[in-house]
């Protein structure tokens, strides 16, 4: 049995009709994932403490707007915190996702 694909790019059964067929230029064709295009985040940014363990050093922070929650360790705290504080924080990649760094009560 022979497998074609057509003009759409769909695998039939049958030859595809040449009138149809396109010409492409292979120098056009990108490999790989495009570039994205750069997105401008605040660096700084809002948050409040919704948990913070003192004894083990982290902790979570959850982004006022995005409500997105954000690993904190005591590493990255520039004042003491506790829960329910608002504080303003950077994010950096860690091992795990993103981590809040340079937190600061507000």
């Amino acid at each position: 049995m022979m497998a074609y694909v057509d003009e759409n790019g769909n695998i039939i059964d049958t030859p595809p009709d040449p009138a149809k067929k396109k010409k492409v230029n292979a120098k056009s064709i990108e490999i790989g994932v495009p570039k994205r295009e750069e997105e401008e985040e605040p660096a700084v940014r809002n948050g409040r403490v919704e948990f913070f363990n003192h004894s083990k050093g982290f902790g979570f922070i959850r982004e006022i707007g995005t409500q997105e929650k954000f690993f904190v360790h005591v590493n990255g705290i520039m004042q003491e915190i506790h829960e329910n504080d608002k504080v303003t924080f950077e994010l950096e990649r860690g091992l795990k996702g993103m981590n809040a760094v340079r937190v600061k009560k507000v």
